[in-house]
């Protein structure tokens, strides 16, 4: 799976996703696809593709949505909210809202909860992930 670099190569996104991704929404929570599931895989940008959480950095916070205690390194920025009360994070690679990152909940030993609006990811499952890597590997 290509990771877009230009804003021409970006997937194309619905009008809710478009108005979560681009314009900073939020999704209802408890409504989210991601918020209770628990397959193994990685957790892309819905906008890029781009790798942002694997499935072991996931967690249950009850919060409503996706919660994750790390990212995959460099693949999460975080920026001031306007709201000056809270940290915005997008992806490093095109910028997209992907939620808010809270510190100091005690929720994981990490201590950190990245919270994400489903809308923002998509998943590719582990059975996927192997087979990407086996046609990288073949000559």
């Amino acid at each position: 799976m290509k990771i877009a670099k230009a804003p021409s190569e970006y997937n194309a996104l619905t009008p809710e996703e478009e108005r979560i991704i681009v314009h900073k929404g939020t999704e209802f929570p408890g409504t989210g696809q991601y918020n209770n599931f628990k397959a193994e895989g990685v957790y892309l940008c819905k906008r890029c593709n781009a790798p942002l959480y694997t499935s072991e950095y996931k967690f249950a916070s009850h919060c409503g949505w996706p919660s994750f205690d790390d990212e995959i390194t460099g693949a999460v920025k975080r920026v001031p909210d306007p709201d000056g009360r809270r940290t915005e994070i997008v992806c490093a690679n095109c910028g997209a809202h992907l939620g808010h990152v809270f510190e100091g909940e005690y929720l994981t030993p990490k201590n950190i909860r990245h919270c994400v609006n489903s809308m923002s990811l998509k998943f590719m499952p582990v059975e996927e992930l192997e087979q990407n890597d086996t046609k990288r590997s073949e000559p």
